[in-house]
C-alpha cells in the first residue's frame, strides 16, 4: 500500500490555505470541474481547459445555499447560450456545490473562467475582510465570501454588474443539462425538481419550460421549449 502524500498548498503567510470553492453553473457538474482541476475538454463543450498547477481532486465537496439568485446573461462561447451568474441582492437563496480545494487551485480555476492562464495566486485578504471584491471588469472578476463552512471560507466569483443592469440570454440545452446533473447530485434532487428551478431562472423563464429542460434532460430534446 502506498504512502499517502499531503496536499502542498503553496499558501501565502495570512493567505488561507484550503476554500470552498462555491459552484452555482455548470462546474456543479463535478466531470465538468475535473477538468479545470486536470485540464481537459469537458462532454459537450467546443473549448478545453488547460487545468490547474495543482491537479489533485477535490477533498471534499457538498451541497450548499448562498444568499440571492441566479440569472442567465451574454453569450458563452463554450456552451452557446446566457452564462450563469450571481446575484446576492436577488431574493431567495442559491442552491450550490462546493469542493474544499487550496487556495492555489481556487486562483487558477478564476483564471481558467477569464480564459487566461493559471499563472499566481489570489490575494484573498480582501475578499475574506468585506465580502466583495472586484479584481476587473470581466464577467466572473468580483470575489464573493459567502461565510465559513466547517472553519474553512466559501468563496465564488460573478460579475461585477446585477441581474437588472443586463440584458438577459437564454442558456442553452447542453448548459442546463451541466448545471441539472451538478443540482442533482449536490442535492440528491430529481430531474423534475431541477427542470423546474432552472426553468423559472430569470433567463431561461419564458423560453424554458420546466417539461422542455426534463426532455433535455432524458435525452429526448436537443433543444428549447
Amino acid at each position: 500500500m502506498g504512502i499517502v502524500k499531503p496536499i502542498s498548498t503553496g499558501a501565502r503567510p495570512g493567505q488561507p490555505e484550503l476554500v470552498w470553492y462555491v459552484s452555482y453553473g455548470s462546474n456543479m457538474n463535478a466531470a465538468r470541474f475535473g477538468c479545470y482541476l486536470a485540464g481537459g475538454t469537458p462532454a459537450g463543450a467546443q473549448r478545453g481547459f488547460p487545468g490547474c498547477r495543482n491537479p489533485h481532486p477535490p477533498i471534499a465537496t457538498r451541497g450548499c445555499h448562498l444568499p440571492g439568485g441566479i440569472y442567465f446573461a451574454t453569450e458563452s462561447p463554450v456552451w452557446g447560450g446566457g452564462r450563469a451568474f450571481h446575484d446576492p441582492a436577488l431574493p431567495g437563496t442559491t442552491p450550490a456545490r462546493a469542493y474544499l480545494i487550496t487556495a492555489g487551485q481556487f486562483a487558477d480555476v478564476a483564471a481558467q473562467e477569464m480564459y487566461r492562464e493559471p499563472d499566481g495566486d489570489l490575494d484573498l485578504s480582501g475578499v475574506l475582510a468585506t465580502g466583495r471584491v472586484q479584481l476587473g471588469p470581466g464577467r466572473y472578476e468580483t470575489l464573493l465570501c459567502g461565510g465559513e463552512l466547517n472553519g474553512h471560507p466559501m468563496l465564488t466569483f460573478t460579475a461585477p454588474w446585477s441581474a437588472t443592469d443586463v440584458e438577459l440570454v437564454a442558456p442553452s440545452a447542453g448548459y442546463l443539462r451541466m448545471l441539472a446533473t451538478g443540482l442533482c447530485d449536490a442535492h440528491g434532487w430529481d430531474i423534475t425538481r431541477a427542470a423546474g428551478y432552472l426553468a423559472e431562472l430569470p433567463g431561461a423563464l419564458g423560453t424554458w419550460t420546466p417539461q422542455s429542460i426534463a426532455a433535455v434532460l432524458d435525452g429526448s430534446q436537443a433543444g428549447s421549449g
